[in-house]
Formats: C-alpha cells, structure tokens, sequence
C-alpha cells in the first residue's frame, strides 16, 4: 500500500465476531461496498482499508487499528475527517479514538502558524501561563461589553476573548462590537503599559467569515476565534491559510456531538489544522471530561509533532480564580487559564478580581 494513515479505533463488541467487524469498518471508511464487487486490481491493492491490529481493551472494549490510503484525503481537511469516520460515526459501537498520520500529510496541513510562543511574545509573557477571560452574557449591546473589556483589561489580564455565542446579532452587530472593543482596549492601554488582546469570535458561512477577519485585522486585531465543528474543517483550515498573520483560536462548541476522542479532536486535529490555542472543558468544572481526558488533550496539544508549533492548551468551563494553584499544578505553565464567569460575578468589583486572577497566575511558583 502507499502512505497511509492509520485510523485507531475503540470498538464495543462480542470477541468472537470482532474481526469480522473490523473489517467492516475497514470497508465501510475506504471504498464502502462489497470487496467481490470490486474489479480494478488498484483499487484493491492501495484504496480498500486494511485492518493492522486488534486489541482486547477488556470488558467488551477493542482497540482496533485500520490503515487508509492517504491519497483518499485529497489535502482537504473535510475530506480527512470523512475518511477517519465518516459512515462509521453513525454507528454507535465506534469511538474514532487517534489516528497517526504519514508526514507528508502534517505538513501539507501545516499546524498553528504562531502557536503557544507567539501568543506569549505577544502579551510578554515568556515563561508563564497566560490568562483570558470571555465577554458575555450575549444580549448585551456593543457599548457594555466594551465597558466590561475596559474592566478587565484595567485589571490585567493578557486575554478577553468573546463568548462563543456573540456573533452578528442585531444587539450587538460584529462591525459596531469589535470597534467599540478595540477602542476600549487601546484607550487602556496607553496609561498602563498593558495592551490585553481582544479575541472576537468569527460566524456564520465562509464569506461571512473573510469579512469579518477584514474588520477586525483592519482595526489591528491580531487573533480571532472559531468553532470548527460549527464552520466545518474545511472552512477553518481555508482561513488560516488565508490569513497567515492572524492567530486562531478553536472553541470546541460541538465537539461533543460525534463520538471523537477529546484528545485527538481538540488537542490533535484543531491544531493540525491550524489553531494556535485549543479551549477544552475543564475537569471539575460545568463538563465532564476526566483528568486523564484533559491531561491526554493537553499532551496532544504540546507533543513535538513532525515540527508543528504547539498549540496553546486552554482549560476553562466552570472555572473559578480559586482553583487557580491546582489548575497551575495539574498542567503546569504551557496554557492558557480561562476564567469567565467567576469573574463576571464579581461585578462592580470585576476589575479587582481579575487583578487578583492575573497576580495569582503570576505569582504562581513556576519550576
């Protein structure tokens, strides 16, 4: 067979029949009909999947692993997630668990254009964790959320993203919300010598999307946020190629509606195709990935990888500036902490307790 990438699945099933379904699975992501029914001696030979292992995971688990030509995926990033689960997502016994891909296809995909040390250098912050709150609650008009970025800003912090559910609502209009914004953010900056960077958050189709990169790179934005799983991979990955100066943010807002290993969705396919910080539920928090999940996602994120830059792990849901040592303990300095409600509740006093957020972060006893 020519390159291939292997495809690593966890299947439920009876042990006397899973080899039998794994081939299954086989055919179903490659050529998807019967093998007899095939004539062209190519196509059996390099294109038909090839099942490589079977492992018994106990309890009625097996770790199943396919080889796929990559010549299937076509350099599209759409396609990839086709060929890695396409059909099979549909059926209920497959979790898409990791996939180990052939280098050629890596670099054509290419990973974060700036990654967890330019996101650093941008905010001066070389050996810390950096910090990032969210603009929300959504309904609120352009000038209140400006004012909230005002506050948090004056209280330090290195990053204010929008939340995910901001878009271009009549409320608070994409064009009017990232002005009012930026201004906010500069006016602070001047007296304090701290210039925190505004992550608004991209929506709606393709072109919608180009335009609203236009907006914000036109008002010196340098970092912007997308859900890929909402504006399709295919999309995503157009523009970060489109726009190599620009830093991306993934938010996972329906990752969890395919049966994808969280490690290997966020932390390894959101930065294989380009995102330079990966948000991911934190343990503990309003979700429930487990502390392996997290750690598991977090090493996927960072992994030296065929040259790719790391991408910025980015722990939130739920978070609170509390469990600020334990989170700093648990994954040390390469992420991203983000708190936004547990700011947000402070409210008059949202600029002290951001403070204390940023000093807790920057006090943290780093080895």
């Amino acid at each position: 067979m020519q390159s291939v990438l292997q495809a690593i699945y966890h299947v439920r099933c009876d042990a006397r029949t899973i080899e039998e379904r794994a081939r299954a699975i086989a055919v179903e992501q490659s050529v998807e009909m019967p093998i007899a029914a095939i004539d062209d001696d190519y196509v059996k030979s390099e294109i038909v999947g090839r099942v490589e292992a079977i492992r018994d995971l106990a309890n009625g688990q097996f770790e199943v692993r396919i080889a796929l030509a990559a010549a299937t995926v076509g350099g599209d990033a759409g396609q990839l997630i086709n060929m890695l689960y396409g059909n099979t997502s549909i059926h209920d016994d497959v979790v898409l668990h990791d996939v180990e891909l052939p280098s050629e296809l890596v670099q054509a995909f290419g990973g974060p254009r700036h990654g967890l040390h330019e996101l650093r250098r941008r905010v001066a912050a070389p050996n810390r964790a950096l910090t990032c709150s969210a603009l929300k609650p959504q309904g609120l008009p352009a000038e209140k959320l400006a004012e909230l970025a005002r506050r948090f800003a004056q209280g330090g912090i290195d990053y204010i993203k929008d939340d995910h559910g901001l878009a271009d609502q009549a409320y608070s209009p994409f064009a009017a919300r990232v002005a009012a914004i930026a201004a906010a953010l500069a006016a602070v900056a001047a007296p304090h010598g701290h210039a925190a960077r505004y992550v608004p958050s991209l929506s709606g189709d393709l072109d919608a999307m180009r335009a609203q990169l236009a907006i914000a790179a036109g008002l010196g934005i340098d970092t912007v946020m997308v859900a890929p799983m909402i504006a399709g991979f295919s999309n995503f990955h157009a523009l970060v190629r489109e726009h190599p100066g620009m830093a991306f943010m993934a938010h996972p807002a329906m990752a969890g509606a395919a049966r994808v290993a969280p490690p290997l969705l966020i932390g390894k396919l959101f930065r294989l195709l380009g995102a330079d910080a990966v948000v991911f539920p934190n343990h503990g928090g309003r979700f429930g990935y487990s502390p392996e999940t997290c750690s598991r996602l977090v090493r996927a994120a960072l992994a030296d990888w065929d040259g790719l830059r790391p991408a910025v792990p980015v722990p939130a849901g739920g978070m609170t500036p509390a469990r600020v040592p334990d989170m700093l303990d648990f994954y040390g300095a390469d992420i991203m902490l983000l708190i936004g409600g547990g700011l947000l509740a402070a409210r008059e006093r949202l600029t002290e307790e951001t403070a204390a957020f940023v000093a807790a972060v920057r006090q943290y006893p780093y080895g």
